[in-house]
């Protein structure tokens, strides 16, 4: 492929020569050796724009307005392997985007085998078309992975909802102790977050558009190469000065849709960027949402707590420094992803406010932020479905911390119990003192109650054991988990 070297800009240094890739995930191991990183690489995006090109001129040469064996000859040579990918970058300073530069090396490659048809490459097109429709590429596959993963999680939190529908576990509140749940009602919060992402994801997916306005959103150029005819090549049916050109128009843009798997959008979109704004959004709930399970798994873990651990191999999460340590690695990159996502995504949405029919700089801000978001999440969602698979609960350890506070947590249950007979506020207030009193003197709470002269056979020992077991006060916890299982979650 040649291409033009570029210009040295003014007062730059001499750069040295690039012998490693740019990007290979040292910085950000939550993508490193994911499929979100293959979906996402720069020969992916080269490829996803090669595609676009194709698509454009087969759905051309089905209108009759472009000759089949051209679009043949394009389709062919439209591969990643056949141009230098680090040259278009270079290039890329010169234009302000890789598409111009992709044109001149596909424009070559296909001379090559076949002169004539080169003279249809990009044909009516311009860059913003080619590149926008080539990012929904991308992220359509990125986001096939990304769902499935969705869904293999909300699969194994499903199981864990069920197998510990009942399992008592300390509901925390503020950081500390509140009142007692369960841990299954934990996870099906966890899965209905998961889902909503999926659906989130799903929903985006499917609405994803192609670009087609042409160099100011009219389609202006690609009507005009449609009247003119199709060249030498061979007789094409051009669109005469009679047709009516949104006929034409709409018959380009959906058979283009249907090339490339997307959807037609009702109006050219260069500068109205909802499909990115809502591709953002859609990503930064799904990264928050995996970020809550990790953030929730990692205080689990907590030395102090123990209730749950990741699973993983021997040496996973080894400290440099201290042999003793085995580190939280999965939720961590999990937990990495969701701090970046949505300020990363905040990009796609300042983006909405550009100006006139092409912006000079908005687009441009678009491309890196939303690889950025597809990876990152793609990644946090590759991790999560081993977190969740491998998820090591310890029902025991979740007993135990239950009795931390000596019953405690279920001062809520007797103040409750007793409002009948003292009134709302005062068995409040007595249960506020003799919680109090249990803390500062190491008791357990029902030892400081029995001792109370107000509630001196107000209850005997076995009823008074029972309020104060936590595995006895989940409210309707059990039932939510059903509740919430009766959702599909299966893509």
């Amino acid at each position: 492929m040649a291409l033009p070297p570029a210009q040295k800009l003014r007062g730059e240094p001499e750069a040295a020569e690039v012998t490693e890739p740019v990007d290979s995930g040292l910085l950000s191991p939550v993508r490193a050796g994911t499929p979100a990183e293959a979906s996402t690489s720069d020969r992916a995006w080269l490829q996803a724009m090669l595609d676009a090109e194709a698509a454009l001129a087969r759905a051309q040469a089905g209108l009759g307005t472009l000759p089949a064996a051209a679009a043949t000859a394009i389709t062919a040579a439209a591969r990643a392997d056949l141009l230098d990918i680090r040259a278009l970058a270079v290039a890329a300073r010169e234009s302000a985007n890789p598409v111009v530069g992709l044109v001149t090396a596909l424009t070559e490659v296909v001379a090559a085998t076949d002169p004539d048809a080169a003279e249809y490459v990009h044909r009516g097109s311009t860059s913003q078309d080619i590149f926008d429709t080539g990012a929904m590429l991308v992220a359509s596959r990125a986001l096939k992975g990304i769902i499935a993963d969705l869904h293999r999680t909300a699969d194994a939190l499903a199981r864990l909802a069920a197998e510990h529908r009942d399992t008592p576990q300390a509901g925390r509140t503020l950081a500390l102790h509140a009142v007692p749940t369960t841990f299954g009602l934990k996870a099906a919060g966890w899965r209905y977050l998961v889902l909503d992402s999926a659906d989130r994801l799903t929903r985006v997916r499917d609405g994803l558009p192609v670009s087609l306005g042409g160099a100011a959103g009219t389609l202006a150029g690609y009507l005009e190469y449609a009247t003119i005819g199709g060249g030498t090549v061979e007789p094409v049916t051009t669109v005469s000065d009679s047709a009516e050109p949104g006929v034409y128009a709409d018959r380009l843009t959906a058979a283009y849709a249907q090339e490339t798997g997307l959807t037609a959008p009702v109006l050219p979109w260069h500068s109205l960027r909802t499909p990115l704004a809502d591709l953002g959004a859609a990503l930064a709930h799904t990264a928050a949402a995996l970020g809550k399970i990790a953030l929730d798994v990692q205080v689990l873990a907590r030395t102090e707590i123990a209730e749950a651990s990741e699973p993983g191999p021997a040496g996973r999460g080894a400290s440099s420094a201290m042999p003793h340590k085995r580190n939280p690695v999965l939720t961590t990159l999990i937990r990495s992803a969701a701090l970046q996502v949505p300020a990363l995504a905040t990009v796609l949405t300042q983006s909405l406010t550009t100006e006139d029919e092409r912006s000079a700089g908005a687009w441009h801000a678009e491309w890196l932020p939303l690889r950025e978001c597809l990876r990152l999440t793609g990644g946090a969602a590759h991790t999560a479905v081993e977190l969740s698979e491998g998820l090591q609960v310890s029902p025991e350890r979740m007993r135990a911390n239950l009795g931390l506070t000596g019953s405690r947590i279920v001062s809520e249950r007797i103040a409750a119990v007793l409002a009948p007979t003292l009134g709302k506020v005062a068995a409040k207030q007595l249960l506020t003192r003799a919680s109090a009193r249990a803390d500062r003197d190491g008791l357990a709470l029902g030892a400081v109650l029995a001792e109370l002269p107000e509630l001196d056979g107000v209850f005997d020992a076995d009823d008074l054991a029972g309020l104060l077991d936590p595995a006895r006060y989940t409210g309707v916890a059990g039932p939510l988990v059903d509740r919430s299982l009766r959702r599909g979650g299966t893509a």
